[in-house]
Formats: structure tokens, C-alpha cells, sequence
């Protein structure tokens, strides 16, 4: 079954979450945690994304950002893929660290924006690991109260979030008859608002899915490119990261994964070149010795042919 396309935009905020591949630990030791908020300050020099909110627990994370430009995946796929060969290489070890998808939800600011800082601040107060926020370390609620953050955009922040710095401790410690969990409020599983959010919001889905470079796509098959790439590493049994390492190897499961998500995906040249650090032109050259292999090699067509199968396409 193919995945469902995320909306992906300018100027959305949105709510993230990753888990440890079967629930694992993900932060073992203080430096994990400090390597991780390091890949995302990295991150946001890179794509220029506005963050407003993290919590980091030992089996998962939680982010809350704001996208400048239409490149959620680019983002998530920079922290992860940074993060895991940093974890992999420092435990000599190989293989997924993260279970499948990252999740994001789309949030709108005026109902909930504080609403889910609170929500994430008292992730470790929820799971008994500290009685009150502060005494955690790896949030970033010990930055509201300080007023200033390296990584945390306090002035926009301050803009978004409808009460004083000051006031902030007060409403993230009053206890509620029923607390917020915006899993049990989504619609649809990724939108978080008002009904007419909600209707804004999949208006331009459609909008988005309807676009000349995704539409002709569609009419096939579109997966999401993540899908593809789990697929594709999983038949060529490499670890993830090493796609987007070099261009020298491994150069049959690039070729595969440039093709196949030219191909099912609704990723453009552009967007996959961005993904593997590759030109337009590079991705365009890729698709053509592709074609050419799967006529001349037998055992590469099989691999591809393999991979389609399970892409259920």
C-alpha cells in the first residue's frame, strides 16, 4: 500500500516525533544527546527552519518546528541520517536506528501552539522521570525560562505563544481534569486544528497532489520516497546512510533508488538530486543507464524487479 503524501510547505508548523527501531534506545550517554542537538542546530543553518520546542527521551525525540521553504523530508532526513551514522560508527555497528517513518503532524499556531510546547516539555514528568520540567536537561523548557537559547528562536517564539516567558511556567505546571495529547486530536492522523484549518489545510493537498509534476505521477503509482528508500536498502541489505555517503558506492542501490523514485515517487529531479546531493543532470543520467542496465543485466533487473514487488506497487 503506498504511503500517504505529506503536505509540505512554507511558513507550517509542525509537531515531529522518531522512535528507536523497536522502541530502542536512541541516546545512550549525556554525548548522544549533545551530538544530536548539535546535527539539528546544523540542520537549521542548513534549511533555515524556525524551532520552537524539543524534547529528546531515551527511546524517542520530539520537535516543533516552523518550515521557511516546502522541505520537511530534507530536514528529517539530514537529522536522522546525520544522527545514525554518528550513532552506528561510534558503536560500530550498522543497520536502522530509527523505527521506519519519523511522524509529523501540521499544527495550527493560534488553537495550539502553546498547547503542545506544554504537551512536550512534560514528556519527562509524564514518563516519572523528574518531578518538574526544569530538573530535565534535554528540553528545551529550561530556555523559556532563561528568556534566550542558542538553538530556540526566543523572539518569534514569544510572538507565537500568547502569554509571557514569565507566565509560561505557571501554564505548563496547572494541572488539567484532561490532559492535551494531540495523537487523540488529529484529523486524519497529520492535521491539528480548527475545522476550517482543517479544510485549509487539505485544500492545498490537493492542490499540491494535482501539480503537473505530480500528477502524471500519480495516474501510475506514487509512494513515498521513504518507502522506497527502506525498500531498496533492505533487498541490497546495506545500511541507509551509506546511500547518501558517496557517489562511489554503493553505486547499484543509488542507481536503483534514483530510479525507482524517479519513477513510483513524486519527487522531481530536483528534489531527488537534493536528496543524494546529485545535479539535475546526474539524476537525468542515472534514469538513462538505468533503462539501458535493465536490458543488458539480468541479475540488476531481478533486484529492481524484486524491490517493485515489494513496494506493492
Amino acid at each position: 500500500m503506498a504511503r500517504p503524501y505529506r503536505l509540505q510547505g512554507e511558513g507550517l508548523l509542525y509537531h515531529i516525533t522518531s522512535r528507536g527501531d523497536d522502541r530502542k534506545k536512541i541516546f545512550i550517554s549525556d554525548y548522544d544527546f549533545n551530538k544530536f542537538l548539535e546535527y539539528l542546530a546544523l540542520a537549521k543553518d542548513k534549511y533555515k527552519f524556525y524551532l520552537y520546542a524539543y524534547c529528546l527521551m531515551s527511546n524517542h525525540y520530539h520537535l516543533f518546528l516552523e518550515t521557511t521553504d516546502a522541505n520537511l523530508s530534507r530536514i528529517m532526513q539530514y537529522i536522522n541520517t546525520s544522527y545514525t551514522i554518528y550513532y552506528n560508527k561510534k558503536r560500530n555497528k550498522c543497520g536502522h536506528l530509527f523505527q521506519g517513518r519519523y511522524k509529523s503532524i501540521l499544527v495550527e499556531a493560534d488553537t495550539y501552539f502553546k498547547k503542545l510546547t506544554r504537551y512536550i516539555h512534560l514528556n519527562p514528568v509524564k514518563a516519572k522521570i523528574v518531578e518538574n520540567p526544569k530538573q530535565y536537561r534535554w528540553s528545551s523548557y529550561n530556555d523559556y525560562l532563561k528568556g534566550k537559547s542558542d538553538i530556540i528562536d526566543i523572539p518569534r517564539l514569544k510572538t507565537l505563544l500568547d502569554m509571557s516567558l514569565k507566565q509560561y511556567p505557571s501554564f505548563v505546571n496547572k494541572i488539567e481534569d484532561k490532559p492535551f495529547d494531540p495523537f487523540k486530536n488529529t484529523y486524519a492522523g497529520f492535521l491539528l486544528g480548527r475545522k476550517d484549518f482543517i479544510k485549509e489545510q487539505l485544500e492545498e493537498l490537493a492542490a499540491q497532489t494535482a501539480e503537473k509534476d505530480f500528477a502524471y505521477k500519480r495516474n501510475v503509482c506514487s509512494i513515498d520516497h521513504d518507502g522506497i528508500i527502506d525498500v531498496t536498502v533492505k533487498v541490497y541489505n546495506i545500511d541507509k546512510s551509506l546511500l547518501f555517503r558517496s557517489a562511489q558506492k554503493p553505486l547499484l542501490a543509488k542507481k536503483a533508488a534514483v530510479y525507482l523514485l524517479k519513477k513510483y515517487s513524486s519527487l522531481t529531479n530536483k528534489g531527488i538530486g537534493e536528496l543524494f546531493g546529485l545535479s539535475y543532470s546526474a539524476v537525468s543520467k542515472i534514469n538513462s543507464d538505468v533503462k539501458s542496465m535493465l536490458v543488458k543485466d539480468k541479475r540488476f533487473k531481478k533486484e529492481i524487479e524484486r524491490i517493485i514487488s515489494h513496494l506493492k506497487v
